[in-house]
């Protein structure tokens, strides 16, 4: 897909790239094969000659199994195996019980940064 749109990625996006594809055991080809493009183009933006489209960071979202903002910026903490598949599960989930989850999770997390914060206030 071809785009007329010019845009530039990080400095540090072929870095990047290449920490994520080693972090996750895979070959340039291993990850031309999962993101659907021939290995020279992989060897293009490691090497920073080149900026993938927005379709292609798409697919190197999927299958490096991170975001949008982790791949391109690099701020996001990596998530461990056991959680990302329960993220994964609650994906597949439907109506109320989805929505529960997401309901605890929330009061969990809620909770959590009050006590922080309370902290952090009698701490001042």
């Amino acid at each position: 897909m071809a785009t007329f749109l010019t845009w530039s990625l990080p400095m540090s996006f072929p870095v990047q790239l290449i920490q994520l594809r080693k972090q996750r055991g895979l070959t340039q080809q291993q990850l031309a094969d999962a993101v659907g493009i021939h290995v020279n183009q992989i060897k293009r933006y490691e090497a920073g000659t080149t900026q993938p489209t927005l379709e292609v960071l798409i697919k190197f979202t999927k299958a490096l199994h991170i975001s949008m903002d982790a791949l391109v910026f690099g701020d996001e903490p990596e998530l461990d195996d056991r959680l990302r598949r329960q993220l994964e599960a609650i994906k597949e989930l439907e109506g109320d019980d989805k929505m529960i989850i997401q309901e605890v999770l929330e009061g969990l997390i809620f909770k959590y940064q009050a006590k922080r914060w309370s902290r952090i206030s009698n701490a001042n």
